[in-house]
């Protein structure tokens, strides 16, 4: 009989054991000895296969290999080993089901301990949750503090050093404003009454911090871009060893529980703090489970903590690239001169170069038309604000030139009278309180406001300009791909200057523009309030005026008639001034002079005889060079543009233009005098001589007989307040015979009802005493 081979492990497949009858055959009782020893071989390879996770056989397979491998073997002895083995397996099966309890207890155990720990974590995460938020909230408050201690006690001690420090308030610029903003985040926490262990603390800190994120921004980067000041004035401080001295001696006594030995100590503590926020808030998100319902909020907080530092090292780098950019420098020639180097040199050809390339057309112009726009306006307010200031400061001027005209303090010759007394009054109290009050407050409220801001356009202005210049240089570099670290730099600059301008100059120009509103509405109110006061001091003085007793109508119309009547009297006053003062001057002629007026006479006509009063310079085409006192004829009168201001003369010869100002007509004196025009009387006869119009002059006393009358031979009118008519036989007395400039064809005199003026000395006459018409005026001899 052939016996079947085993199969391969590989091939067999694992089966499960069937489950053991419970009812036994009884001959199951007798034992084959071989078969019991093959029998534990079997189990013993069983139980190895199935420690080392190997392929198992069932019962049935094993017992019918058993046959197949060995004799056959009787009923009796087959089922006794078929029942051993089935009490073999029910063991296996209960020590299974132990190991199963085992094991499930163990994984039980091993979960409630994650479980443990899980929550331990858990605390300890919240502990330190807790930890930070108190660090966050403690520190502010120590923080506050100490800028407090600072600003109040350390400040006021030092201002009480004499001399106090300089400049001391611009240490402390700006700082008001970052306490101010502490101060409003410490309160927000507190009016909430929670504390850092309560869940809901953390939405409350973020919740505040957000609201304030926009003013903390603002406080933070005004004192950081100022904070370099501070370092470069506390170290002019220590250059003064004294004065240093007594400033860290005040600030040990002021605060001597604090190891302090500089006002950096506590003025760099904001520089650190806007840096801190991002820390601490990052701390706090790292112990936040992200099932918080404030984590979303925290995590928007702590973004907005990086980028509000990230803007504010912007503008502090934009406000040191301005600061580098808008000063003025007043260089000297020689100071210029050793500037000069190679670099700078070819920096400026460059510019000068790529300058012409634009104006020639060679290189299209990079154009920002947003830029151009602020800039033209920029430059509309700075004329408006120069040409303002300079129409102020003229309006000053004659303000001040009319106070200085104290006209109440002259003798009028009217004592006694009530209007000569009201004027002197009302004039008084005009110069000494009302004008000098309304000329301070316009200094105060108009004049220096104007002057600042006329400084402040310097900055902006130098600006422009500077950008310019990169600009030029940004365009010689702007097609390269690959560029140098100082290129990169010429390009990062022109940027930044770009930008701060394009962010700046609309809010200055807002600014200006509000400002020069401003100051009209001012001055407009300062007039108003001037008109006011003024009214009210003449209200004081209305009823002791001579018309306060008119009706309103009746007023009026009086007003207008005295105002027209002195417009009348003041345009004649004028009219007879120009008229004296324009009055023709003899000059004595050398002979070539005379040839020339004769030559001009011939030609033109007397009446276009003209004097040069002055030297004259030509400055444009066709004018001339005349020398004072040439004689030129006047051809006409305006140039060909219909100037009146230059005249067209013929100097003899030469003919081109020359001011109007500076000719004068002239006039032609006579060698033979009329008759009459000298009034020199007969030898013998003296007189004393007396000043026009003065009140002490005495009559003319003729000190020896015959006695000789002065009389009118023709009839004048008067043309003006400095003349006086006459009549034809009228009788006069001559006080002068001549003008205030000499000239003896004009004589004063007065008449006989006792009025003085000026008449033509050819108009009168002298004759002996008597030979006048009857009741002629009688001179005293």
């Amino acid at each position: 009989m052939e016996v079947p081979r085993r199969p391969q492990p590989s091939s067999f497949t694992l089966a499960l054991r069937e489950p053991a009858s419970s009812a036994l055959s009884p001959l199951g009782a007798n034992k084959d000895p071989r078969k019991e020893k093959l029998q534990e071989e079997n189990d013993d390879g069983a139980a190895e296969r199935d420690q080392f996770g190997d392929e198992t056989f069932s019962a049935e397979e094993e017992l019918h290999a058993s046959a197949e491998t060995s004799e056959p073997l009787n009923t009796n002895t087959a089922a006794q080993e078929i029942n051993v083995r089935l009490s073999s397996q029910d063991s296996f099966s209960e020590e299974s089901s132990v190991s199963e309890e085992r094991l499930a207890a163990e994984a039980e155990e091993a979960r409630k301990k994650c479980e443990e720990e899980e929550a331990a974590a858990e605390e300890r995460a919240a502990q330190r949750q807790t930890l930070a938020l108190e660090e966050l909230v403690q520190s502010e408050r120590n923080y506050l503090r100490l800028l407090q201690l600072s600003t109040v006690t350390i400040r006021s001690n030092l201002q009480q050093l004499q001399p106090p420090p300089a400049c001391l308030d611009s240490m402390f610029l700006y700082v008001d404003d970052v306490m101010d903003v502490s101060s409003r985040l410490l309160s927000l926490l507190d009016q909430r009454q929670v504390r850092p262990a309560d869940p809901h603390f953390l939405k409350t800190l973020c919740d505040s911090f957000l609201s304030l994120s926009s003013d903390i921004e603002v406080a933070y980067r005004e004192y950081l871009a100022n904070y370099t000041q501070v370092t470069v004035l506390e170290n002019s401080y220590k250059q003064k060893e004294a004065l240093w001295n007594d400033i860290v001696g005040v600030i040990k006594t002021s605060a001597p529980e604090i190891n302090a030995t500089s006002l950096t100590f506590f003025l760099v503590m904001p520089v650190q703090r806007i840096a801190r926020y991002p820390l601490l808030l990052q701390t706090i998100q790292k112990h936040t489970d992200r099932s918080h319902p404030a984590y979303a909020l925290l995590e928007q907080t702590a973004h907005t903590s990086i980028a509000l530092n990230c803007r504010i090292n912007e503008y502090k780098r934009f406000r040191e690239v301005a600061d580098k950019y808008k000063k003025t420098e007043t260089l000297t020639i020689k100071d210029k001169i050793n500037r000069l180097n190679t670099h700078s040199i070819a920096k400026k050809t460059a510019r000068l170069s790529q300058h012409i390339k634009h104006e020639t057309g060679i290189v299209p112009k990079l154009v920002d038309e947003e830029f151009d726009v602020l800039e033209g306006f920029f430059y509309v307010l700075e004329h408006g604000i120069l040409e303002l200031l300079e129409n102020v400061e003229t309006y000053l001027y004659h303000l001040q030139r009319f106070l200085s005209c104290k006209t109440e303090e002259f003798d009028l010759d009217m004592d006694g009278e009530k209007d000569p007394i009201c004027y002197k009054e009302i004039s008084t109290a005009l110069r000494q309180w009302i004008l000098p009050t309304f000329e301070k407050r316009m200094r105060t409220l108009i004049h220096k406001p104007l002057c600042a801001l006329r400084d402040l356009l310097v900055g902006p202005r130098n600006l422009i300009r500077k950008r310019l210049d990169k600009l030029l240089d940004y365009e010689l570099i702007e097609a390269k791909s690959n560029l140098s670290y100082e290129e990169q730099d010429v390009a990062n600059t022109y940027r930044t200057i770009n930008a701060l301008l394009l962010n700046e100059l609309p809010q200055f120009n807002g600014l200006a523009l509000q400002m020069i509103w401003s100051m009209l509405g001012t001055f407009s109110c300062l007039h108003k309030d001037l008109a006011s006061d003024m009214e009210q001091l003449f209200q004081s003085f209305a009823q002791q005026l001579s018309h306060s007793s008119l009706s309103r109508s009746a007023f009026w119309e009086w007003a207008e008639c005295a105002v027209l009547e002195g417009a009348r009297r003041l345009e004649t006053l004028c009219r007879s001034v120009e008229d004296t003062l324009n009055a023709p001057y003899a000059q004595p002629l050398s002979p070539s002079s005379r040839r020339r007026l004769k030559q001009l006479t011939d030609k033109h006509g007397s009446g276009k005889i003209y004097q040069v009063m002055g030297t004259v310079v030509g400055s444009r085409d066709l004018d001339l060079n005349l020398a004072s006192g040439e004689l030129v004829a006047v051809i006409s009168e305006a140039d060909t543009r219909g100037d009146k201001r230059r005249w067209l003369v013929d100097a003899g010869g030469r003919r081109g233009y020359a001011p109007s100002s500076k000719l004068i007509r002239y006039h032609q004196p006579t060698d033979d005098p009329p008759p009459s025009p000298h009034l020199m009387l007969p030898e013998g006869m003296t007189a004393i001589r007396r000043h026009s119009y003065t009140p002490e002059s005495r009559p003319l006393t003729v000190m020896s007989q015959p006695c000789f009358q002065v009389l009118a031979a023709y009839n004048f009118t008067a043309r003006g307040n400095h003349e006086v008519s006459l009549r034809a036989g009228e009788p006069v007395r001559v006080l002068e015979r001549h003008d205030k400039r000499g000239n003896p064809e004009w004589s004063l005199v007065e008449s006989r009802g006792g009025k003085r003026g000026y008449v033509p000395s050819n108009y009168l006459t002298i004759t002996p005493m008597g030979a006048g018409p009857p009741g002629t005026y009688q001179p005293h001899c």
